[in-house]
């Protein structure tokens, strides 16, 4: 059996499309859109006309049974700037959990509303974790009671660090139907736009992703049809009477959001990282100390050596990931973990060492890898901690219920 791992005609020409709109209009809009820490609002609207931005592109791409074109977006849309990136890429988070957890008929509804269209270009936000449940899932105190004789929920809570929280035409929320299960007792709902009771904080002020809106949104008694209910009533039923009794249920709705986007978040990673990787190598090329070009010292080709492996090897779990999820191969070794944790890791540790090759340039905002570094942080924190992520991982290959 022939194994091979290039691109076909379309994969790349998918790649050399979104690298083109990364080099031509995110980069040169990346400093002052990180400066001005705003939601790029005219960048999104240019990728929506192009096709970049909305329901049909990630219909195409999710199509692909390689499970390469999101990733292959991803990293060179991340390779333009992190924070941009996030702006276009994050409401895919939103759609991922609608994905997930919900309906055809709601997957129909609601996915388009995310992303609005070309005129009127609109974000979504999937909004789970809380002040006091980050890691600890099962910690969640956002609660939603049914009124049966309304078919009405009532959801009542406070989320934190949503991506496009209280500006997103669409929000997912994740809540708790009954706490005595855990994590294994929670929904997820969508939240329509103009809902009364949905509100969010001011955006926060980050240390990277600037771009991006993040921000804590409060729910007040917030009333959803039962049709918001993602997945169904009586599919919701199912599942908590199969935990009550004691029997093997389907993953929440959470875990299963994040399953299938962590080999695309791990893509962004490695966009990022790679960005930096290619400007130290060209700086080292061109830096001369001594009498010569830095890149001509060991420690210095040494460590581009290692960081263009790091990100080679990264990709490769990313890619293998990927392929498993559109395939539906289930990650008996927590392989979507490993994607998102060593490509999480390499983008902290390459964009470090692409600052040190710059040496006090390389800590100015003269250079955008000052920027890099501070951008690629959060891969080894949101989505999954990468403590999280080993211990996933070591559940997974070990089958002890390691704490």
């Amino acid at each position: 059996m022939e194994f091979w791992l290039g691109l076909d005609e379309d994969q790349i020409e998918l790649r050399d499309w979104v690298h083109g709109f990364a080099e031509g209009v995110i980069r040169p809009a990346a400093a002052e859109w990180d400066e001005r820490e705003e939601t790029p609002w005219p960048i999104l609207q240019e990728a929506a006309k192009i096709g970049l931005y909305g329901f049909e592109f990630l219909a195409n791409a999710w199509s692909d049974h390689s499970g390469l074109s999101l990733p292959l977006a991803n990293e060179e849309l991340f390779w333009g700037d992190g924070g941009i990136g996030m702006a276009i890429s994050g409401t895919s988070l939103a759609v991922a959990a609608i994905y997930g957890s919900g309906t055809p008929d709601q997957l129909a509804e609601w996915v388009p509303q995310c992303f609005g269209d070309a005129d009127d270009p609109k974000v979504g936000a999937f909004c789970t974790t809380e002040p006091e449940a980050g890691s600890d899932v099962g910690a969640m105190r956002t609660r939603a009671v049914y009124d049966e004789a309304k078919d009405e929920w009532t959801i009542t809570g406070q989320k934190a660090y949503a991506t496009n929280g209280g500006i997103a035409n669409v929000h997912v929320v994740t809540a708790s139907i009954d706490p005595t299960l855990g994590s294994r007792g929670q929904a997820a709902f969508v939240i329509p736009p103009g809902t009364p009771g949905l509100e969010g904080s001011r955006k926060l002020k980050k240390l990277g992703l600037r771009a991006s809106h993040t921000a804590d949104v409060f729910l007040d008694s917030v009333r959803v049809p039962g049709s918001c209910l993602l997945g169904g009533k009586e599919a919701l039923d199912e599942r908590l009477a199969r935990v009550r009794e004691g029997k093997r249920a389907t993953s929440q709705a959470a875990m299963r959001t994040f399953e299938l986007s962590r080999p695309a978040v791990g893509a962004q990673a490695l966009g990022i990282a790679r960005a930096a990787y290619e400007y130290a190598l060209d700086y080292a090329k061109n830096r001369v100390q001594f009498g010569r070009a830095i890149i001509e010292n060991q420690a210095i080709a040494f460590a581009l050596a290692d960081m263009r492996t790091e990100i080679d090897a990264a990709r490769l779990l990313v890619w293998r990931a990927a392929w498993m999820g559109i395939n539906n191969q289930q990650f008996t070794a927590a392989e979507g973990s490993m994607s998102k944790l060593k490509a999480g890791e390499v983008g902290v540790t390459v964009t470090e060492k692409a600052v040190q090759i710059l040496g006090g340039a390389g800590y100015v905002r003269d250079h955008p890898v000052e920027r890099m570094y501070r951008d690629a942080k959060i891969y080894t924190i949101f989505e999954g901690t990468s403590e999280i992520q080993r211990l996933v991982i070591s559940r997974a290959i070990s089958g002890v219920h390691i704490r």
